[in-house]
């Protein structure tokens, strides 16, 4: 697995070794947008032109194409465990989100 950007968007490829060809899918999206091809050009070319095509296709439709996330999400939890998450940040004296922001950073890069 690789992962192609374009735009602000991001992709992940697989190689499907039987068919000989590269498989995408734009993975920081809620919609579904995939592409392939058989080689990297061809692959580049055809990611940069699903995108154009869902942008085409969303504004024909009267919406707006949906972007790469905007960093706000609503996380729901038990009252216990959001009355810890508050006590403890105001006793590091920084704001709840900045205290499930840097939880949330050191999960991802571990």
């Amino acid at each position: 697995m690789t992962i192609m950007h374009h735009d602000g968007y991001e992709a992940r490829v697989d190689f499907d070794e039987e068919a000989e060809t590269f498989h995408g899918e734009v993975i920081n999206l809620r919609d579904v947008i995939t592409f392939e091809g058989a080689s990297v050009e061809e692959l580049k070319k055809a990611f940069a032109e699903s995108l154009d095509d869902y942008i085409a296709f969303c504004r024909e439709r009267g919406e707006d194409p949906e972007k790469p996330y905007s960093g706000q999400f609503v996380v729901r939890t038990e009252p216990h465990l959001h009355r810890e998450l508050a006590t403890a940040a105001k006793r590091a004296g920084v704001s709840l989100n900045k205290m499930v922001t840097g939880i949330l950073e050191r999960g991802v890069t571990g």
